[in-house]
């Protein structure tokens, strides 16, 4: 009866051990879970920092595009108004000339 005792506690011990062996191992498994999703979030969260940084660069390269596309646009247009007052100023200076003869002629 002393050896199946001694069995029956040996096998109790075995027990014991195994249960706390498991919920060591059901710690460390939630220690390791939790450890993954704060390294997921980090990386997440990098991921979109990178994406937002991205995003602005584009954008500020866009914008800065449209404004040297304006400036030539505005500048070709000011360029063109200028040629065209000239282009008037010459035609008027021509006829000023037949002005001052017909105006010199009906006065006297």
């Amino acid at each position: 009866m002393v050896i199946i005792m001694a069995g029956i506690s040996e096998s109790i011990t075995q027990i014991k051990s195994a249960e706390k062996d498991a919920d060591s191992l059901v710690e460390q498994s939630k220690i390791d879970a939790k450890a993954m999703i704060d390294d997921a979030n980090v990386k997440a969260n990098e991921i979109v920092e990178t994406a937002k940084n991205e995003a602005l660069e584009e954008a500020t390269s866009v914008v800065k595009e449209a404004e040297e596309n304006a400036k030539k646009e505005a500048n070709s247009i000011s360029s063109k108004a200028e040629s065209d007052v000239n282009s008037i100023k010459s035609s008027a200076m021509k006829n000023v000339d037949d002005a001052a003869s017909i105006i010199v002629k009906k006065i006297l």
